[in-house]
């Protein structure tokens, strides 16, 4: 595919996420969407009217056989993520699904397999990798004047009840550990460069109706020398996000999604470290110019797949302190 060609993506997900991609794929040049697929063909209605995008189909195997589809962006319930990536590379289709690639490490190794025998661009939505406020931190790094010596990390929300980012009810369960962990773990070894080469975890309490850990904490240790520290709650009321604090030999910054500021709260401006503020955006721009290119996308699933086996390992350690 050159540079010139249209690339034509189906949209899967019409939830919180799904809305993401499909602004930010308004801001590229040479994307069609072509096709956008929910939980139900009311629903894919509904939201493909509401982002004046595609047509609404009833289902990702109809989409999976659509012509005039090149690649999918895959923002469905956890659950489905592995499977729903397979079927795409054995449709020989382009895929990027959003993190988690998937909740065990046989299935993320499986995608990585049919990946590598298919050839096709396939990419994980870690899109911390691609948030100016750490991109301007890997900057410092690569440019030999800043090491990271720790990384503090809060990932808080408040989810007693099953409902998603925008307040609704979710037909799923959110994960800590597999989804909320895995953009820590994965851009601690992208940032330092360096292996994850010790990981520890304790959990909280599982609550009675969710059925999943709602407090757990992390550390993780690179091979050089760099630790990280995270503490993850779907029981914190307020502020709600996730806040990175780096803390280098050169400085202390702080980052929230797209934005940075100093270890004193003072602002840094990171307007010019890409061509968007959205890290969104951003991932998804990465995603068409590796198709275009024919190349091998940041967040690859070969690039991410040390990240689930961290996860992978954690998991073990939890299963076994509750004696499961």
């Amino acid at each position: 595919m050159t540079e010139q060609q249209t690339v034509r993506i189906a949209l899967a997900g019409g939830g919180a996420f799904g809305a993401k991609h499909a602004a930010a794929l308004r801001r590229i040049e040479g994307i069609e969407v072509t096709a956008v697929v929910s939980g139900t063909l009311e629903s894919a209605r509904e939201f493909a009217e509401e982002q004046g995008v595609g047509r609404a189909v009833a289902s990702l195997e109809e989409v999976l056989a659509m012509d005039d589809v090149d690649a999918v962006i895959l923002a469905t319930p956890t659950p489905m993520h592995a499977a729903q990536t397979l079927a795409c590379l054995e449709a020989g289709k382009h895929v990027q699904v959003e993190i988690p690639l998937a909740t065990s490490l046989a299935d993320a190794e499986a995608c990585l397999a049919a990946q590598q025998r298919t050839g096709l661009v396939a990419m994980v939505g870690h899109t911390r990798r691609f948030n100016p406020s750490h991109q301007w931190v890997r900057q410092r790094i690569q440019a030999g004047e800043y090491d990271i010596q720790q990384l503090d990390v809060q990932t808080y929300f408040f989810r007693r009840t099953n409902v998603n980012a925008l307040g609704r009810p979710r037909t799923w369960t959110d994960h800590l550990l597999w989804h909320h962990a895995a953009h820590t773990a994965d851009l601690f070894a992208y940032q330092t460069g360096s292996p994850i080469v010790q990981a520890n975890a304790l959990q909280g309490p599982i609550h009675p109706g969710l059925g999943i850990a709602m407090d757990m904490s992390i550390q993780l240790r690179a091979a050089n020398g760099a630790i990280c520290t995270l503490s993850l709650s779907f029981n914190n009321d307020g502020p709600l996000g996730t806040f990175f604090r780096y803390i280098g030999d050169t400085g202390t910054y702080v980052a929230r999604y797209d934005d940075l500021a100093t270890g004193r709260d003072e602002p840094i401006d990171v307007s010019g470290v890409d061509v968007s503020m959205d890290g969104i955006e951003l991932q998804d721009r990465e995603f068409v110019a590796a198709i275009r290119e024919g190349r091998e996308p940041n967040a690859s699933l070969a690039q991410v797949l040390p990240c689930y086996r961290v996860l992978a390992s954690l998991e073990e350690q939890l299963a076994a302190a509750s004696g499961v």
